[in-house]
């Protein structure tokens, strides 16, 4: 049961990371507001965002609440297949 639901973590993580910049742009933030708001570094964001360095299953729990508190990125959110859903089941069993 653990390695699946390691195995749906990492994909959710990818498909965010696929989607960071893009919404990042969205929100009109620099790599420096968006790390802060998360709190990491903009060294660390850039990382994750340029896909050099993978993000923690805390980072991406962070960015779904920032994303999802503005209605732009909660509306691309939500029309990524699934993607809230499968947060939602892994989050409330």
């Amino acid at each position: 049961m653990y390695d699946d639901k390691a195995k749906i973590r990492d994909e959710l993580i990818m498909t965010l990371t696929a989607e960071l910049p893009v919404m990042r742009a969205r929100l009109g933030m620099s790599q420096e507001v968006m790390a802060s708001a998360i709190g990491v570094s903009r060294q660390t964001y850039s990382a994750i965002e340029t896909r050099t360095k993978k993000m923690s299953w805390t980072m991406f729990m962070a960015l779904i609440a920032v994303l999802d508190m503005n209605e732009a990125t909660s509306v691309m959110l939500d029309q990524i297949p699934d993607f809230i859903q499968t947060i939602r089941q892994l989050t409330t069993k």
